[in-house]
């Protein structure tokens, strides 16, 4: 017999309608995703950006940048954010114990997770380990290193974020860690610029998708821009 087809209402709102939001690719709802304190997670979105944080419908918020980590930034994302947040907390010029009570603040302040640069040293890591509950994500760069050692010293997620090698690199991580003997470890990758490259990035073993936040609101303003002065002809 034919499994009957699930059918899922939309309940939208006057101003905040399925057209007035930030919306994933539907193609990430073939990743397994992951949890974390019961929430599954699928599509990520990496922005800094509190509107466009405040209006999508993404899983989680990735919120790293290229400056040093700053706590004020985070409470600002957090205070906007519907869903879990990310937090980088430095690991390539900032290290140590600096690293380390960032990550306890970003822990405290109600941050999800931690993110580390690819360049962080294993001293770090162990000290944020010992300073922090909520999980590690490390950011992996390159074929380099030895991803085992890293996860045996507090590293719960590894970010894939590879470029033109994000698939190979998803690959190669996974090749460390097969389901039957690592089943709690995560796999975390930017997806690309189409439904095509998301899906093979899903294939190769990601449990969840990053989705790059540039443009994103400037692109939907466009649009409603261009909606309303057609609206404006008519009269």
């Amino acid at each position: 017999m034919q499994k009957p087809v699930k059918h899922i209402p939309n309940i939208d709102s006057t101003l905040r309608s399925r057209d007035s939001i930030i919306s994933m690719p539907k193609v990430i709802s073939k990743a397994s995703g992951f949890m974390i304190k019961g929430r599954r997670i699928k599509s990520i979105l990496y922005s800094n950006d509190v509107t466009v944080i405040s209006n999508t419908n993404a899983d989680a918020i990735l919120n790293v940048y290229p400056f040093t980590a700053d706590m004020a930034i985070l409470e600002s994302i957090l205070n906007v954010a519907r869903m879990p947040v990310l937090a980088g907390i430095g690991g390539g010029l900032t290290s140590g114990i600096r690293c380390a009570t960032n990550g306890m603040t970003a822990d405290q302040k109600g941050a999800s997770a931690v993110v580390l640069n690819g360049p962080v040293d294993e001293k770090t890591i162990k000290l944020v380990d010992s300073y922090i509950d909520v999980p590690i994500i490390y950011t992996v760069l390159d074929f380099e290193r030895d991803l085992v050692a890293l996860h045996r010293i507090g590293v719960d997620i590894f970010n894939v974020a590879g470029g033109k090698d994000t698939v190979k690199l998803v690959k190669h991580v996974k090749s460390f860690f097969p389901v039957d003997e690592y089943p709690d470890v995560a796999i975390i990758a930017s997806g690309g610029k189409n439904e095509e490259s998301i899906l093979e990035t899903i294939e190769a073993g990601a449990n969840a998708i990053t989705v790059t936040g540039y443009g994103l609101a400037e692109k939907l303003f466009h649009k409603k821009m261009q909606h309303y002065r057609e609206d404006h002809e008519l009269y």
